[in-house]
């Protein structure tokens, strides 16, 4: 029965994702827009051009790996439909591998919610209802449909982080390997991968110590949040002090030294991380970066947004810790302050909805940026509650990789939200159903509205006669 439940929402998701690609490639056969790069790139490798010295195109900041599976997907399917070699790799053929890669992410994303569930009595609806919401995240599926690196990357994180949790850590590391040949700052979560194995070591050990001093639950709740930490940092001092301690912790993550090593090894040949465009892709310390991301993750969960529960809970957490809450909006405001970054490309392209979003809600006054302070820390609160179930240790690992995921980012681009918004809502409680309808509907509006903006509402720039369409 589950098989066929599963069957019949990848057909529905493939049919609705089907007649969104045909509409937008009929519409936009062409390149457009980071497709301009991507496309060209992908047919010197199509031609065969790969075996010789291809020649790099200086705009383009990720690895080959997509051109490489686009190559090893269309080459055969282009010689059984008997397409001479000029026609393997046009812009749609070319987009049908992030369509393949989409209805990947749906069916990964399903077996990851059962996967991570599997103590949790879960039904089928609410296992695909889960699945078909995140895989309907606006922000991600909206490239479902054009040649872009997102769709496939998000698909080989996704499938080494099933790969983890399935404790097939080796096979993990392959994947990972791959997935950093599709986009660099994958690394990240190859690493967040090896800390779950680190975790689970970390977490036997502290719940071992923690029940030697006879400490009752009551107990554990009276104390406060500072005695908590402190707790925890007296266990990870004493943990680094111990050699034998830190061996039995990271001897299991040891597959994931493979692709952390061939990333380093890249980076100290490449002399950087990006490939192309260094110049308008330096690190920086941008920390509103990650506030950007808890209002994204919050505005994308409706079922915490929408939850009048969460709004008296923050109420009272807000009367209970009034000094706390005031440290944490005055350190806000000062990150906000010091360390926004305005990028070039998101005041100068108004093809982008960030373009807008910054120009009408941040950016239309000098102290607009600092409006949002209360809504970030609202968020922050929120989503810290949604994951009180996993272990201090984990909290911590998730924080530094969203952290390093985001803050280095010097432009507000909503697609390095992604993967950060799908391992936290694979890691939060799965909502009920009638939350997941509410939420999958809101997604899927939000996506015919976007698509429905591509199409129709085209307009043209002074100096140039082609025609611009909006987008993420």
């Amino acid at each position: 029965m589950a098989a066929l439940c599963v069957a019949t929402a990848a057909t529905a998701y493939l049919g609705l994702s089907a007649a969104i690609f045909s509409a937008m490639s009929g519409s936009q056969p062409g390149p457009y827009m980071d497709e301009i790069f991507h496309v060209p790139q992908a047919q010197k490798y199509c031609n065969g051009s790969f075996l010789e010295k291809v020649q790099w195109d200086p705009k383009i900041t990720t690895p080959p790996g997509l051109y490489a599976f686009s190559l090893g997907l269309l080459s055969p399917l282009g010689w059984m439909l008997g397409l001479p070699p000029s026609e393997r790799c046009s812009p749609t053929l070319l987009r049908l591998t992030s369509l393949l890669f989409s209805l990947g992410n749906f069916y990964t994303l399903y077996l990851l919610t059962c996967r991570l569930h599997s103590d949790t009595k879960l039904s089928t609806p609410q296992q695909l209802l889960q699945a078909l919401s995140l895989a309907l995240l606006p922000v991600l599926y909206f490239f479902s449909f054009l040649y872009y690196t997102d769709a496939g990357s998000t698909f080989l994180a996704l499938l080494a982080y099933l790969m983890c949790a399935h404790g097939r850590h080796g096979a993990a590391a392959l994947v990972s390997l791959l997935a950093l040949c599709f986009r660099q700052t994958n690394v990240v979560w190859v690493a967040f991968y090896a800390g779950i194995v680190v975790c689970q070591e970390l977490d036997r050990a502290w719940e071992e110590q923690r029940s030697k001093k006879d400490v009752s639950p009551s107990d554990r709740r009276a104390r406060s949040l500072w005695q908590s930490w402190l707790q925890l940092l007296r266990f990870g001092l004493q943990w680094l002090r111990s050699p034998e301690a830190m061996w039995r912790a990271l001897a299991p993550a040891w597959p994931y030294a493979l692709p952390l090593g061939a990333f380093l090894a890249f980076v100290v040949a490449n002399d950087g991380i990006v490939l192309g465009d260094r110049a308008s892709h330096q690190a920086c310390l941008h920390f509103p970066q990650f506030f950007y991301f808890l209002v994204f993750t919050l505005a994308f969960s409706s079922h915490l947004l929408l939850s009048p529960t969460r709004l008296r809970d923050s109420a009272l957490a807000l009367r209970r810790h009034p000094a706390a809450a005031l440290a944490l909006g005055a350190l806000g405001c000062l990150l906000v302050w010091r360390f926004t970054y305005v990028h070039p490309y998101l005041l100068a392209d108004n093809r982008h909805y960030t373009f807008y979003l910054w120009r009408r809600a941040l950016g239309w006054h000098a102290l607009a940026r600092f409006l949002p302070v209360p809504a970030y820390l609202f968020a922050g609160w929120v989503l810290s509650e949604a994951l009180r179930a996993k272990s201090p240790f984990w909290r911590a690992g998730f924080a530094v990789c969203v952290t390093a995921a985001t803050v280095p980012q010097r432009l507000l681009e909503l697609r390095y939200f992604i993967l950060p918004y799908l391992v936290l809502r694979l890691n939060a409680p799965v909502p009920s159903v009638p939350h997941l309808l509410v939420e999958a509907a809101l997604h899927l509006a939000v996506n015919l509205a976007t698509v429905h903006l591509f199409l129709h509402r085209t307009f043209q720039w002074p100096d140039s006669a082609d025609l611009q369409r909006f987008m993420w």
